[in-house]
């Protein structure tokens, strides 16, 4: 059964750190095109972070640039998301999501999860005042 499990989200206060993770399973993440994108109460889906696998190009929102980084490692079939100086902007559900490549990572610009072959189920991220 392939499929994508975020984890990690959590209720944490303004400028601290939070990492969450998204497994894989039934197929390698190796390969893929990856990223995570989130959707804020009342807004619409937002693309915050992928990473191309062919060449290691990446799309950064300017909203979380500086602050969040993506990782993956291929021996635990896991991506992860880490979130530095959250603020109360960053709340949110955060979703992870891979495709074989080409995918719209990261031409895609804040669209790159657009066709994503797989779509984890989210991950709430509250951060407090």
């Amino acid at each position: 059964d392939v499929q994508l499990q975020a984890s990690g989200g959590g209720l944490v206060q303004a400028g601290e750190s939070l990492t969450l993770s998204c497994s894989a399973s039934g197929f390698s993440i190796d390969g893929y095109d990856i990223g995570w994108f989130r959707q804020a109460p009342g807004k619409e889906r937002e693309g915050v972070l992928c990473v191309s696998s062919r060449d290691g190009s990446t799309y950064n929102a300017e909203s979380v640039r500086g602050r969040f980084t993506i990782s993956v490692d291929n021996a635990k079939n896991t991506m992860y998301l880490q979130m530095n100086s959250l603020n109360t902007e960053d709340t949110a559900i955060y979703y992870c999501a891979a495709d074989q490549p080409p995918s719209l990572c990261p031409h895609g610009g804040a669209k790159f999860y657009y066709g994503m072959d797989y779509w984890g189920k989210g991950t709430l991220v509250t951060v407090s005042s």
